[in-house]
């Protein structure tokens, strides 16, 4: 692994959770889940870290980078990068010598231990808590805001930063609509097949739905977004 300060893991403890919600149907159903024991790192993948691994392996800079509008490029190293694919953020994953997370292992780290609460710090958000859009108008969200550098509202009780807004994140799993009616209970995986994969928690732009902390979509997997990021994980051992 690349010898890099600024990533921090954080170990997140082997137990059950129940996975889901009542809302829309691929949310359920609410099902238990063991997760093994997994680090996370603590904060979305920053500007700064992931320019390191494109001069490292010679690489184009990811899309939309150095505009000032979705604040990517050297000018804003501590915001988390943005317009990189699924493709991509695997990439950087194994340089690091890590993976992206999986779906259940990222709603797990999300919850911190809470049970049937919508957000990470329970069931109100506001935005002394996270990066996200009060309002209900889309054409209104999109055209003010942005994203904030990271770490700048209180951490959930696995000691996570920006698990609720700021920007959603890539996981590894592809996506099923009603995958969770036959999951298996220990460590799953996700689908074998699929041509979408998994986005989970929402960003800057996302009201307080798409914040849930259950709440799911997919995207293409060569699919660039201004408000997608990612964070990476690997095995306790």
């Amino acid at each position: 692994m690349p010898n890099h300060p600024d990533i921090e893991f954080v170990l997140i403890p082997e137990g059950t959770f129940l996975m889901g919600g009542d809302t829309e149907p691929d949310h359920q159903p609410i099902h238990e889940v063991a997760i093994s024991a997994f680090q996370l790192t603590r904060t979305p993948i920053t500007n700064a870290l992931y320019a390191t691994f494109c001069e490292a392996t010679d690489r184009a800079y990811p899309e939309f980078w150095g505009q000032e509008r979705y604040h990517s490029g050297p000018d804003f190293p501590n915001h988390p990068v943005v317009g990189v694919s699924w493709q991509s953020a695997s990439e950087f994953a194994e340089w690091m010598g890590a993976r992206l997370p999986t779906e259940a292992e990222w709603e797990c780290a999300a919850r911190g231990g809470l049970e049937g609460k919508l957000y990470p710090f329970g069931d109100e958000l506001d935005p002394s808590k996270s990066n996200y859009s009060p309002l209900d108008e889309e054409h209104i969200r999109l055209s003010a805001g942005g994203t904030m550098p990271v770490g700048q509202f209180p951490a959930n009780g696995f000691d996570l930063l920006d698990m609720c807004g700021n920007v959603v994140e890539w996981v590894a799993d592809r996506y099923a609509a009603d995958y969770y009616a036959h999951s298996p209970k220990k460590n799953p995986q996700g689908p074998d097949v699929g041509k979408h994969r998994v986005i989970r928690g929402g960003g800057w732009h996302s009201g307080p739905y798409c914040n849930r902390v259950y709440f799911r979509n997919a995207l293409p997997a060569n699919w660039v977004d201004f408000a997608v990021g990612f964070r990476i994980a690997k095995n306790a051992n």
